[in-house]
């Protein structure tokens, strides 16, 4: 019998920048945020919660806002993955 697919569910934009502008404005802690956001009671939802929280954050810090506009799911190019490593080589050459 073949495995059903888990459908991940896809945020918005602004919603991931509220949930990290009210997080580190009001100083709630991961778990906090994801009560709050997501109604999460659970052990294992709280730990899903927080991993997406953690990435989130960074993000935003790394990126700010822009950040979240950008498509990262799936895998690179074949192309993509050829410019990153040529750009390496030059750098260390």
């Amino acid at each position: 019998m073949r495995k059903k697919r888990t459908k991940y569910k896809k945020y918005s934009p602004e919603f991931k920048i509220s949930c990290i502008i009210d997080m580190r404005k009001n100083d709630l802690s991961y778990a906090e945020t994801a009560r709050k956001y997501w109604g999460a009671s659970t052990n294992a939802d709280i730990c899903n919660c927080i991993t997406l929280l953690k990435s989130w954050e960074r993000i935003y810090l790394q990126e700010g806002d822009a950040g979240f506009y950008v498509e990262r799911r799936g895998r690179t190019t074949k192309m993509e993955t050829i410019r990153v490593g040529q750009m390496a080589r030059r750098h260390t050459s």
